[in-house]
């Protein structure tokens, strides 16, 4: 694995802390956080080009946004920057592994986010040999409080 592969892994997971930071410290909407998080990396890019390998130039910007879509959560499914920072160097990794999967289809970085955090969520299951978890239990109660308003 390349130096490149982590730094756009601390990237991946910085990204996603920051705009969670952004939506629930600095109270701003998350559609705010993700895009401030994914126009400071770009712009980072942009101004600092001789800073990076090629390589990094044409990756970075997009594991930063990407990263932030993980960052979008909601904080009464997740509570722990842990998982946010875990989620974020998963879709990293993803993104490096899968990247020409998704050429071509919209979406692609939104989907591996998804799938990242997911996965993140799904580890304490994993762990406990399929015994429910305190996490599970909240996102039941979350969805079952939302199919009674209905």
């Amino acid at each position: 694995m390349k130096i490149e592969h982590f730094i756009l892994i601390f990237a991946g997971s910085l990204s996603a802390i920051v705009t969670y930071l952004l939506q629930f410290k600095y109270k701003q909407s998350a559609v705010r956080a993700s895009a401030l998080v994914g126009v400071f990396s770009g712009l980072f890019v942009l101004v600092f080009p001789s800073v990076l390998s090629s390589y990094l130039s044409q990756n970075l910007a997009l594991v930063c946004f990407g990263a932030s879509f993980i960052g979008m959560v909601s904080s009464k499914l997740v509570k722990s920057y842990w998982v946010i920072g875990v989620s974020g160097a998963i879709f990293t990794i993803l993104y490096l592994n899968t990247s020409s999967f998704f050429a071509g289809f919209g979406g692609g970085l939104g989907s591996a986010a998804c799938i990242a955090l997911l996965v993140t969520l799904a580890i304490p299951i994993v762990v406990n040999k399929g015994n429910v978890t305190n996490g599970f239990l909240q996102l039941k109660r979350l969805i079952n409080k939302r199919s009674l308003k209905k």
